[in-house]
């Protein structure tokens, strides 16, 4: 890492570290066009209620609000997909394990930053331990209570980790989560692949 003003790359995980994929739980254990419906576009709220989740609410307290206003059904298959979610999660993306291992040969920190609720996160390293093993510190924020884009858990990462906002990088899939990130002085990337990754790290002078 000599002469790079970089010194440490901060991940998002589902979309960027890990294959996130509802319909991959789902599929197979309950009709199609319900399948269908509740992955087109989240009419079902499945979505809106697992962000409530990312932010701190526990799902035994969203639960009677999936039961009210989507009714027993599909409030059933919400906590069967609550209850199975490492089935949403069936692979770490390309490149990705490889490139953590790599900044961290190279000498620089690796670390995650995600919304994420508290009950299930820990599938995330159960399911895939090199991850666990690779990053530094992760913040969850179903844990923090705050969640991205929000400025506080960013400066909460950086704090943490003893970190220097414009010596970071940090890659996520949400375009709004990336302008959170360059509003307190991180290198916000819009994560696309892990080859787009090295390209984007390499122009920002990392050296892999």
């Amino acid at each position: 890492m000599a002469n790079s003003p970089i010194t440490d790359v901060i991940f998002d995980f589902c979309g960027v570290l890990l294959d996130w994929n509802t319909r991959a739980c789902l599929e197979g254990r309950f009709p199609d066009e319900i399948v269908e419906r509740i992955c087109d576009d989240d009419p079902c709220g499945f979505f809106h209620y697992e962000d409530r989740m990312d932010v701190g609410e526990d799902f035994a307290d969203i639960y009677p609000d999936v039961v009210r206003e989507q009714g027993q059904e599909l409030a059933d298959i919400f906590k069967f997909y609550i209850g199975h979610y490492a089935d949403a999660l069936p692979r770490t993306l390309p490149g990705m394990v490889e490139l953590l291992a790599d900044l961290k040969a190279h000498g620089y920190g690796v670390w995650g930053l995600t919304n994420w609720s508290h009950e299930t996160f820990h599938l995330a390293f159960e399911k895939y331990p090199r991850l666990e093993q690779l990053l530094q510190g992760t913040v969850i924020s179903g844990v923090e209570k705050m969640h991205k884009p929000n400025a506080d858990i960013y400066e909460l990462a950086l704090t943490r980790f003893g970190l220097t906002a414009e010596r970071c990088v940090f890659f996520d899939d949400t375009a709004k989560n990336i302008v959170g990130a360059n509003e307190v002085g991180i290198h916000g990337i819009l994560f696309e692949n892990a080859s787009q990754a090295r390209e984007s790290l390499a122009e920002l002078g990392v050296c892999l």
